[in-house]
């Protein structure tokens, strides 16, 4: 049955098209890799990107689960910045340390918002400013539109990434009390010394004007005994 089919599709080949079955497929075959590659030159960039895009995401590895860190100091967050893609992408928003290793586009090396990775960025965030002085966490002196920013950041990090730690913040009160240099010392607390010392007996005995006193006691009880 499928012999009989072959040999009537030849011969309609012949009778119709005056070519040889094996000419007819050859020419066939051109047509079709002509289109392809003329096809290619004619679609349109977007389309292609989203091909890479799909492939690159297909062969992307599954980001392991975040790791919780703690308490750490803003200079150990730094080597969380992305240079090592063996490490995760963490970024901190007032003093809340949150990974961000889904959004390395964003925030890794190479993206639109690097700078703040690795860093507590809140000023910037409420600023909106790329500016070095701005990428710390101090948020003294913002004005009520830039903190209301700042919440609004800081909303949206807590319902996208998960947070891993928080960073370690000094005692300012020890350190400002080891600052202060002592108070220098009055009138009043000279002179109260010096009265505390004139009242104070020697150690060699009573002081010479508490003899003198004394014995002009004793003088004046003899006079008048007599």
């Amino acid at each position: 049955m499928a012999l009989q089919l072959w040999e009537t599709l030849k011969e309609s080949i012949t009778a119709y098209t005056g070519l040889s079955p094996a000419t007819f497929f050859t020419i066939l075959a051109l047509m079709w890799a002509v289109y392809y590659v003329v096809s290619g030159f004619f679609e349109s960039p977007g389309q292609h990107h989203q091909e890479r895009s799909r492939n690159f995401e297909e062969q992307m590895e599954p980001l392991p689960p975040p790791v919780q860190l703690g308490e750490v100091t803003e200079e150990d967050l730094k080597q969380y910045d992305g240079s090592d893609p063996k490490k995760p992408l963490l970024m901190a928003i007032k003093g809340q340390i949150y990974d961000v290793s889904q959004s390395r586009v964003f925030y890794g090396p190479g993206g639109p918002y690097a700078l703040f990775a690795g860093k507590d960025a809140s000023r910037a965030l409420a600023k909106m400013s790329f500016e070095d002085q701005d990428l710390t966490g101090d948020i003294s002196g913002l004005g009520p539109f830039e903190l209301e920013a700042l919440q609004d950041w800081e909303y949206k990090f807590m319902s996208k990434y998960v947070k891993v730690g928080t960073i370690k913040k000094d005692d300012l009160v020890a350190d400002g009390a080891s600052s202060e240099e002592p108070a220098a010392p009055t009138e009043h607390d000279v002179a109260k010394p010096a009265e505390h010392d004139a009242a104070k007996p020697s150690e060699n005995g009573p002081s010479e004007a508490a003899t003198a006193g004394a014995e002009e006691t004793a003088s004046a009880s003899d006079v008048k005994e007599e």
